[in-house]
């Protein structure tokens, strides 16, 4: 398995340099499984945010991303209510946090906002506003 940096995701998914996004399309092509830390998968969110791309678009490269056959992410089944969240209006970090967090009682935050959108997208852990 080869694990994947953030740049030659964000040249997947924004085609902003020619040779890099050709170099990762053939990459991304052959018979390897390939896999990222959630780090990376935050990153790129952060990297396709400041090249301009919406909330819509970062979760459509990210659902690209995630059904290719042979790219198996660490820890899945956070980012996908991660990226379930993020669609439904959390910031992403938060939403990955939260997600990476679903085992625990709750998660404790000074954040009110993010309390207010995870109960109304009910997400888990339950917050804890302190």
């Amino acid at each position: 398995m080869i694990a994947l940096d953030t740049n030659v995701l964000a040249r997947y998914l924004l085609k902003d340099d020619s040779a890099q996004y050709r170099a990762a399309v053939a990459l991304l092509g052959r018979r390897e499984t390939f896999t990222a830390p959630a780090t990376v998968m935050q990153e790129l969110v952060w990297v396709l945010s400041v090249n301009d791309c919406g909330r819509g678009e970062i979760a459509r490269g990210l659902r690209l991303l995630l059904g290719l056959a042979n790219f198996k992410p660490h820890d899945l089944d956070a980012l996908l209510y991660a990226l379930k969240w993020y669609e439904g209006g959390m910031d992403f970090d938060d939403a990955l946090h939260m997600a990476s967090s679903a085992k625990h009682a709750a998660f404790a935050t000074f954040d009110r906002p993010l309390s207010r959108r995870a109960r109304k997208l009910g997400a888990f852990p339950p917050v804890s506003l302190i």
